[in-house]
């Protein structure tokens, strides 16, 4: 590309938006099922409820304009687009990385709060919204922190602050790892990394045993979609592709147990972001890549050892009412694989920080990385 990056304007056609509507509007809907709602999956009220709203209410041309008023730029790496924001005002860099089943839009809520002191780049993952992934396996944290490096050499930024939660704490992670010298100071929201025990381990303190015993009863129970994707997601793909309101289902279900929303994920977060969210990973057939990070992290991620460790200080921002993989790590978790430099708990927000409670992320960044660019 001899413009690269190149500027990018999102704009969906309107045969896309009216097939969404048509397949929307002639759902075969399931039984309701009883029980407590909620109980064996999405609960149909809420969902019709949601759906209704997709298919007569909601303005994605409104939400367009919205989101085009950021500025969207995509960028060719070793063949790959990836698509990114880039808010440039000539100030120290953050590098920003949502995860699954989120997008950029989860981090927008920060734009106005941190684009005063930061340059903001906020990229789409592989596979996910208007990013391409490469045609094989081993898309993995470690392959997307290198697209991220040469993205970000590409920008001109020598070195620079990484944030992340879920997939993207994984990779603000490996970019520490591999380049500390550029990835300078970093910031994670989720437990997404764990650190490998082995014979050289100091003992697990009381805390962590409870903590480890509280996500195996998690994953018991919640894990199921996990097995699925990190085993079958073309399986899955076919009918998450082919059904808007499967695709809902699967991924409300997510939004509503992982974030603080008590039981009301439609108030917590409103249906225009939901359906933002919803409407990007439909009108980019993006559902089945961004389910393969969970196969590439399984069976072809590169594997942390027991000499791993992030040297370059940490700040962790635990929001304790995240329901995966759920409870409250204590700091000595992370301090086996991060230089914890600050730690805090806030009493509300959930998996979603940025979107849940971006005073308070924005609060933890800015004290984070404010002194250390000054």
């Amino acid at each position: 590309m001899s413009n690269n990056p190149a500027p990018f304007v999102i704009h969906l056609h309107d045969d896309v938006l009216g097939d969404l509507r048509n397949r929307l509007r002639n759902t075969r809907w399931p039984d309701e099922a009883p029980g407590a709602p909620w109980s064996q999956g999405t609960d149909r009220t809420v969902l019709r409820s949601l759906v209704d709203e997709w298919a007569e209410g909601f303005d994605w041309r409104e939400q367009e304009r919205a989101l085009n008023r950021y500025p969207h730029f995509m960028a060719e790496i070793s063949g790959t687009k990836v698509h990114f924001i880039h808010v440039r005002n000539g100030k120290p860099p953050l590098i920003l990385t949502h995860g699954w089943p989120s997008s950029f839009v989860e981090f927008l809520p920060l734009v106005d709060r941190l684009s005063q002191d930061f340059d903001l780049i906020i990229p789409s993952l592989p596979g996910y919204g208007f990013s391409e992934r490469p045609a094989r396996v081993g898309i993995d944290a470690a392959y997307t922190a290198g697209l991220w490096l040469n993205l970000m050499e590409q920008l001109g930024y020598s070195q620079f602050g990484a944030i992340g939660g879920d997939f993207g704490a994984a990779v603000t992670t490996h970019l520490a790892l591999i380049a500390p010298e550029r990835a300078t100071r970093i910031m994670i929201t989720t437990p997404e990394m764990h650190p490998v025990l082995d014979a050289n381990s100091h003992p697990l303190s009381t805390a962590e045993k409870a903590y480890l015993k509280h996500v195996e009863g998690w994953d018991a129970t919640e894990r199921g979609y996990s097995s699925i994707q990190s085993t079958r997601p073309q399986t899955v793909g076919y009918g998450l592709s082919d059904s808007p309101v499967g695709l809902a289902a699967w991924l409300i279900e997510k939004w509503r147990a992982w974030s603080d929303s008590d039981g009301d994920v439609l108030e917590k977060f409103g249906t225009d972001f939901l359906l933002t969210n919803l409407t990007l990973y439909w009108a980019t057939n993006s559902i089945t890549p961004s389910m393969r990070d969970y196969f590439d992290a399984r069976w072809h991620s590169t594997a942390l050892t027991g000499t791993d460790f992030v040297s370059v200080p940490t700040a962790i921002s635990v929001f304790a009412n995240e329901f995966a993989p759920t409870g409250t790590p204590p700091r000595e978790w992370y301090e086996r694989l991060y230089n914890v430099q600050q730690w805090s708990i806030a009493a509300a927000g959930g998996h979603f920080a940025a979107a849940e409670e971006p005073d308070r992320v924005a609060h933890d960044v800015q004290t984070h990385f404010t002194a250390a660019f000054a």
